[in-house]
């Protein structure tokens, strides 16, 4: 186990240096353009600055599994997977009006007060962040296709990323639609599989597994272990969204239930719930934010009708699905190892 940490933290430190030199040096373009973007620069970095890095250790064991070997060129495209996480993450907390990302304001919020007295307030924050989650991914292709990787390897990975960005926009339109609908729990499932669950696991073993030259039977198996586990991760997120403690999270508590965002979590709460508490949930799940002594009474719903209990039992199966197909992969015992301390740490996490 001390081993298998010891990798862990090792990769993600290669990743981290990977990613804040390339972003380093593409936020140093922007300002030699106009030292005005100065702050637009700033949001790139501040991007990357943080983060479990799980997509990228995902791709990489995903390349691991087929038995091929470390490279520095590889742990260059996978880094890639946390570009693409990036810029996610940058849209999603515009989409959602997020104020706080790992504690600090979210890009929206701080390019806004970078803006200054601009006559559009508000609308140049959001419109800046936008931009600068538009750059993001458009650099993840960048650093994918120029990282040292054979040109055949590569071209065999590339169909799948237009997969990636079509299923993860696919959910974060489903999301959008979904807001404010009456909660059902196989609509919100359907949600978080295309917003969350394949880009965080399965797409990146996939690209990893592809390209280092995976067969049919590997990239099933690596999907049959990476869907279920990548719905666990968001199962454990909404869990912590509501439940957890911010200060951990570095996230607003209260993110989820603005606007009625379709979350498995406040679907198994309706399910459940009788006539009287629907009514209730009504009253306190309004269009704004809500304040401190609504969420204490949503979470007294939710208890009392056992919603975590059930979320925290999908997690359990999802995992025990994703280690069943795992154990099941004819992949070398280095790989095998690291993909089931991933699935614990992704599912198991406090924050």
């Amino acid at each position: 186990m001390a081993s298998e940490a010891w990798a862990s933290a090792a990769l993600r430190s290669r990743v981290d240096e990977v990613l804040r030199g390339f972003v380093a040096e593409e936020a140093g373009h922007l300002v030699a353009i106009d030292a005005s973007l100065e702050p637009v620069a700033a949001q790139l970095e501040a991007a990357v600055a943080e983060g479990k890095r799980l997509r990228a250790a995902f791709c990489y064991w995903g390349w691991r599994a087929v038995g091929q070997p470390d490279n520095e060129a590889l742990v260059r495209a996978v880094a890639s997977m946390e570009l693409v996480h990036a810029a996610a993450v940058v849209h999603d907390d515009l989409i959602d009006d997020s104020p706080l990302r790992h504690g600090r304001p979210t890009a929206q919020v701080a390019l806004r007060e970078a803006a200054g007295p601009h006559p559009r307030g508000v609308g140049a924050g959001r419109a800046l962040a936008l931009l600068v989650g538009d750059l993001l991914m458009a650099l993840a292709g960048q650093l994918f296709a120029t990282s040292g990787l054979p040109a055949a390897y590569l071209a065999r990975a590339r169909p799948l990323w237009s997969a990636l960005a079509r299923e993860l926009i696919a959910g974060e339109c489903l999301e959008i639609l979904r807001t404010g609908a009456a909660p059902d729990t196989g609509a919100s499932l359907k949600v978080i599989r295309y917003k969350t669950a394949k880009y965080t696991v399965e797409q990146p073993l996939l690209i990893g597994g592809t390209l280092a030259g995976a067969g049919g039977a590997l990239l099933d198996g690596l999907s049959a272990y990476g869907l279920p586990l990548g719905e666990a991760f968001q199962l454990r997120d909404d869990l912590l969204g509501l439940f957890g403690d911010p200060a951990r999270t570095g996230k607003a508590n209260s993110d989820d239930l603005r606007g009625r965002r379709p979350t498995v979590l406040l679907a198994e709460t309706w399910r459940a719930a009788g006539a009287d508490d629907r009514a209730l949930l009504d009253r306190l799940l309004g269009r704004g934010a809500p304040a401190q002594g609504t969420l204490e009474s949503v979470r007294e719903v939710m208890v009392r009708l056992k919603a975590p209990e059930r979320v925290e039992g999908m997690i359990r199966a999802r995992v025990r699905e994703a280690l069943d197909a795992l154990h099941g992969l004819d992949v070398p015992a280095p790989a095998e190892a690291a993909l089931t301390a991933l699935a614990h740490a992704a599912a198991d996490r406090a924050a």
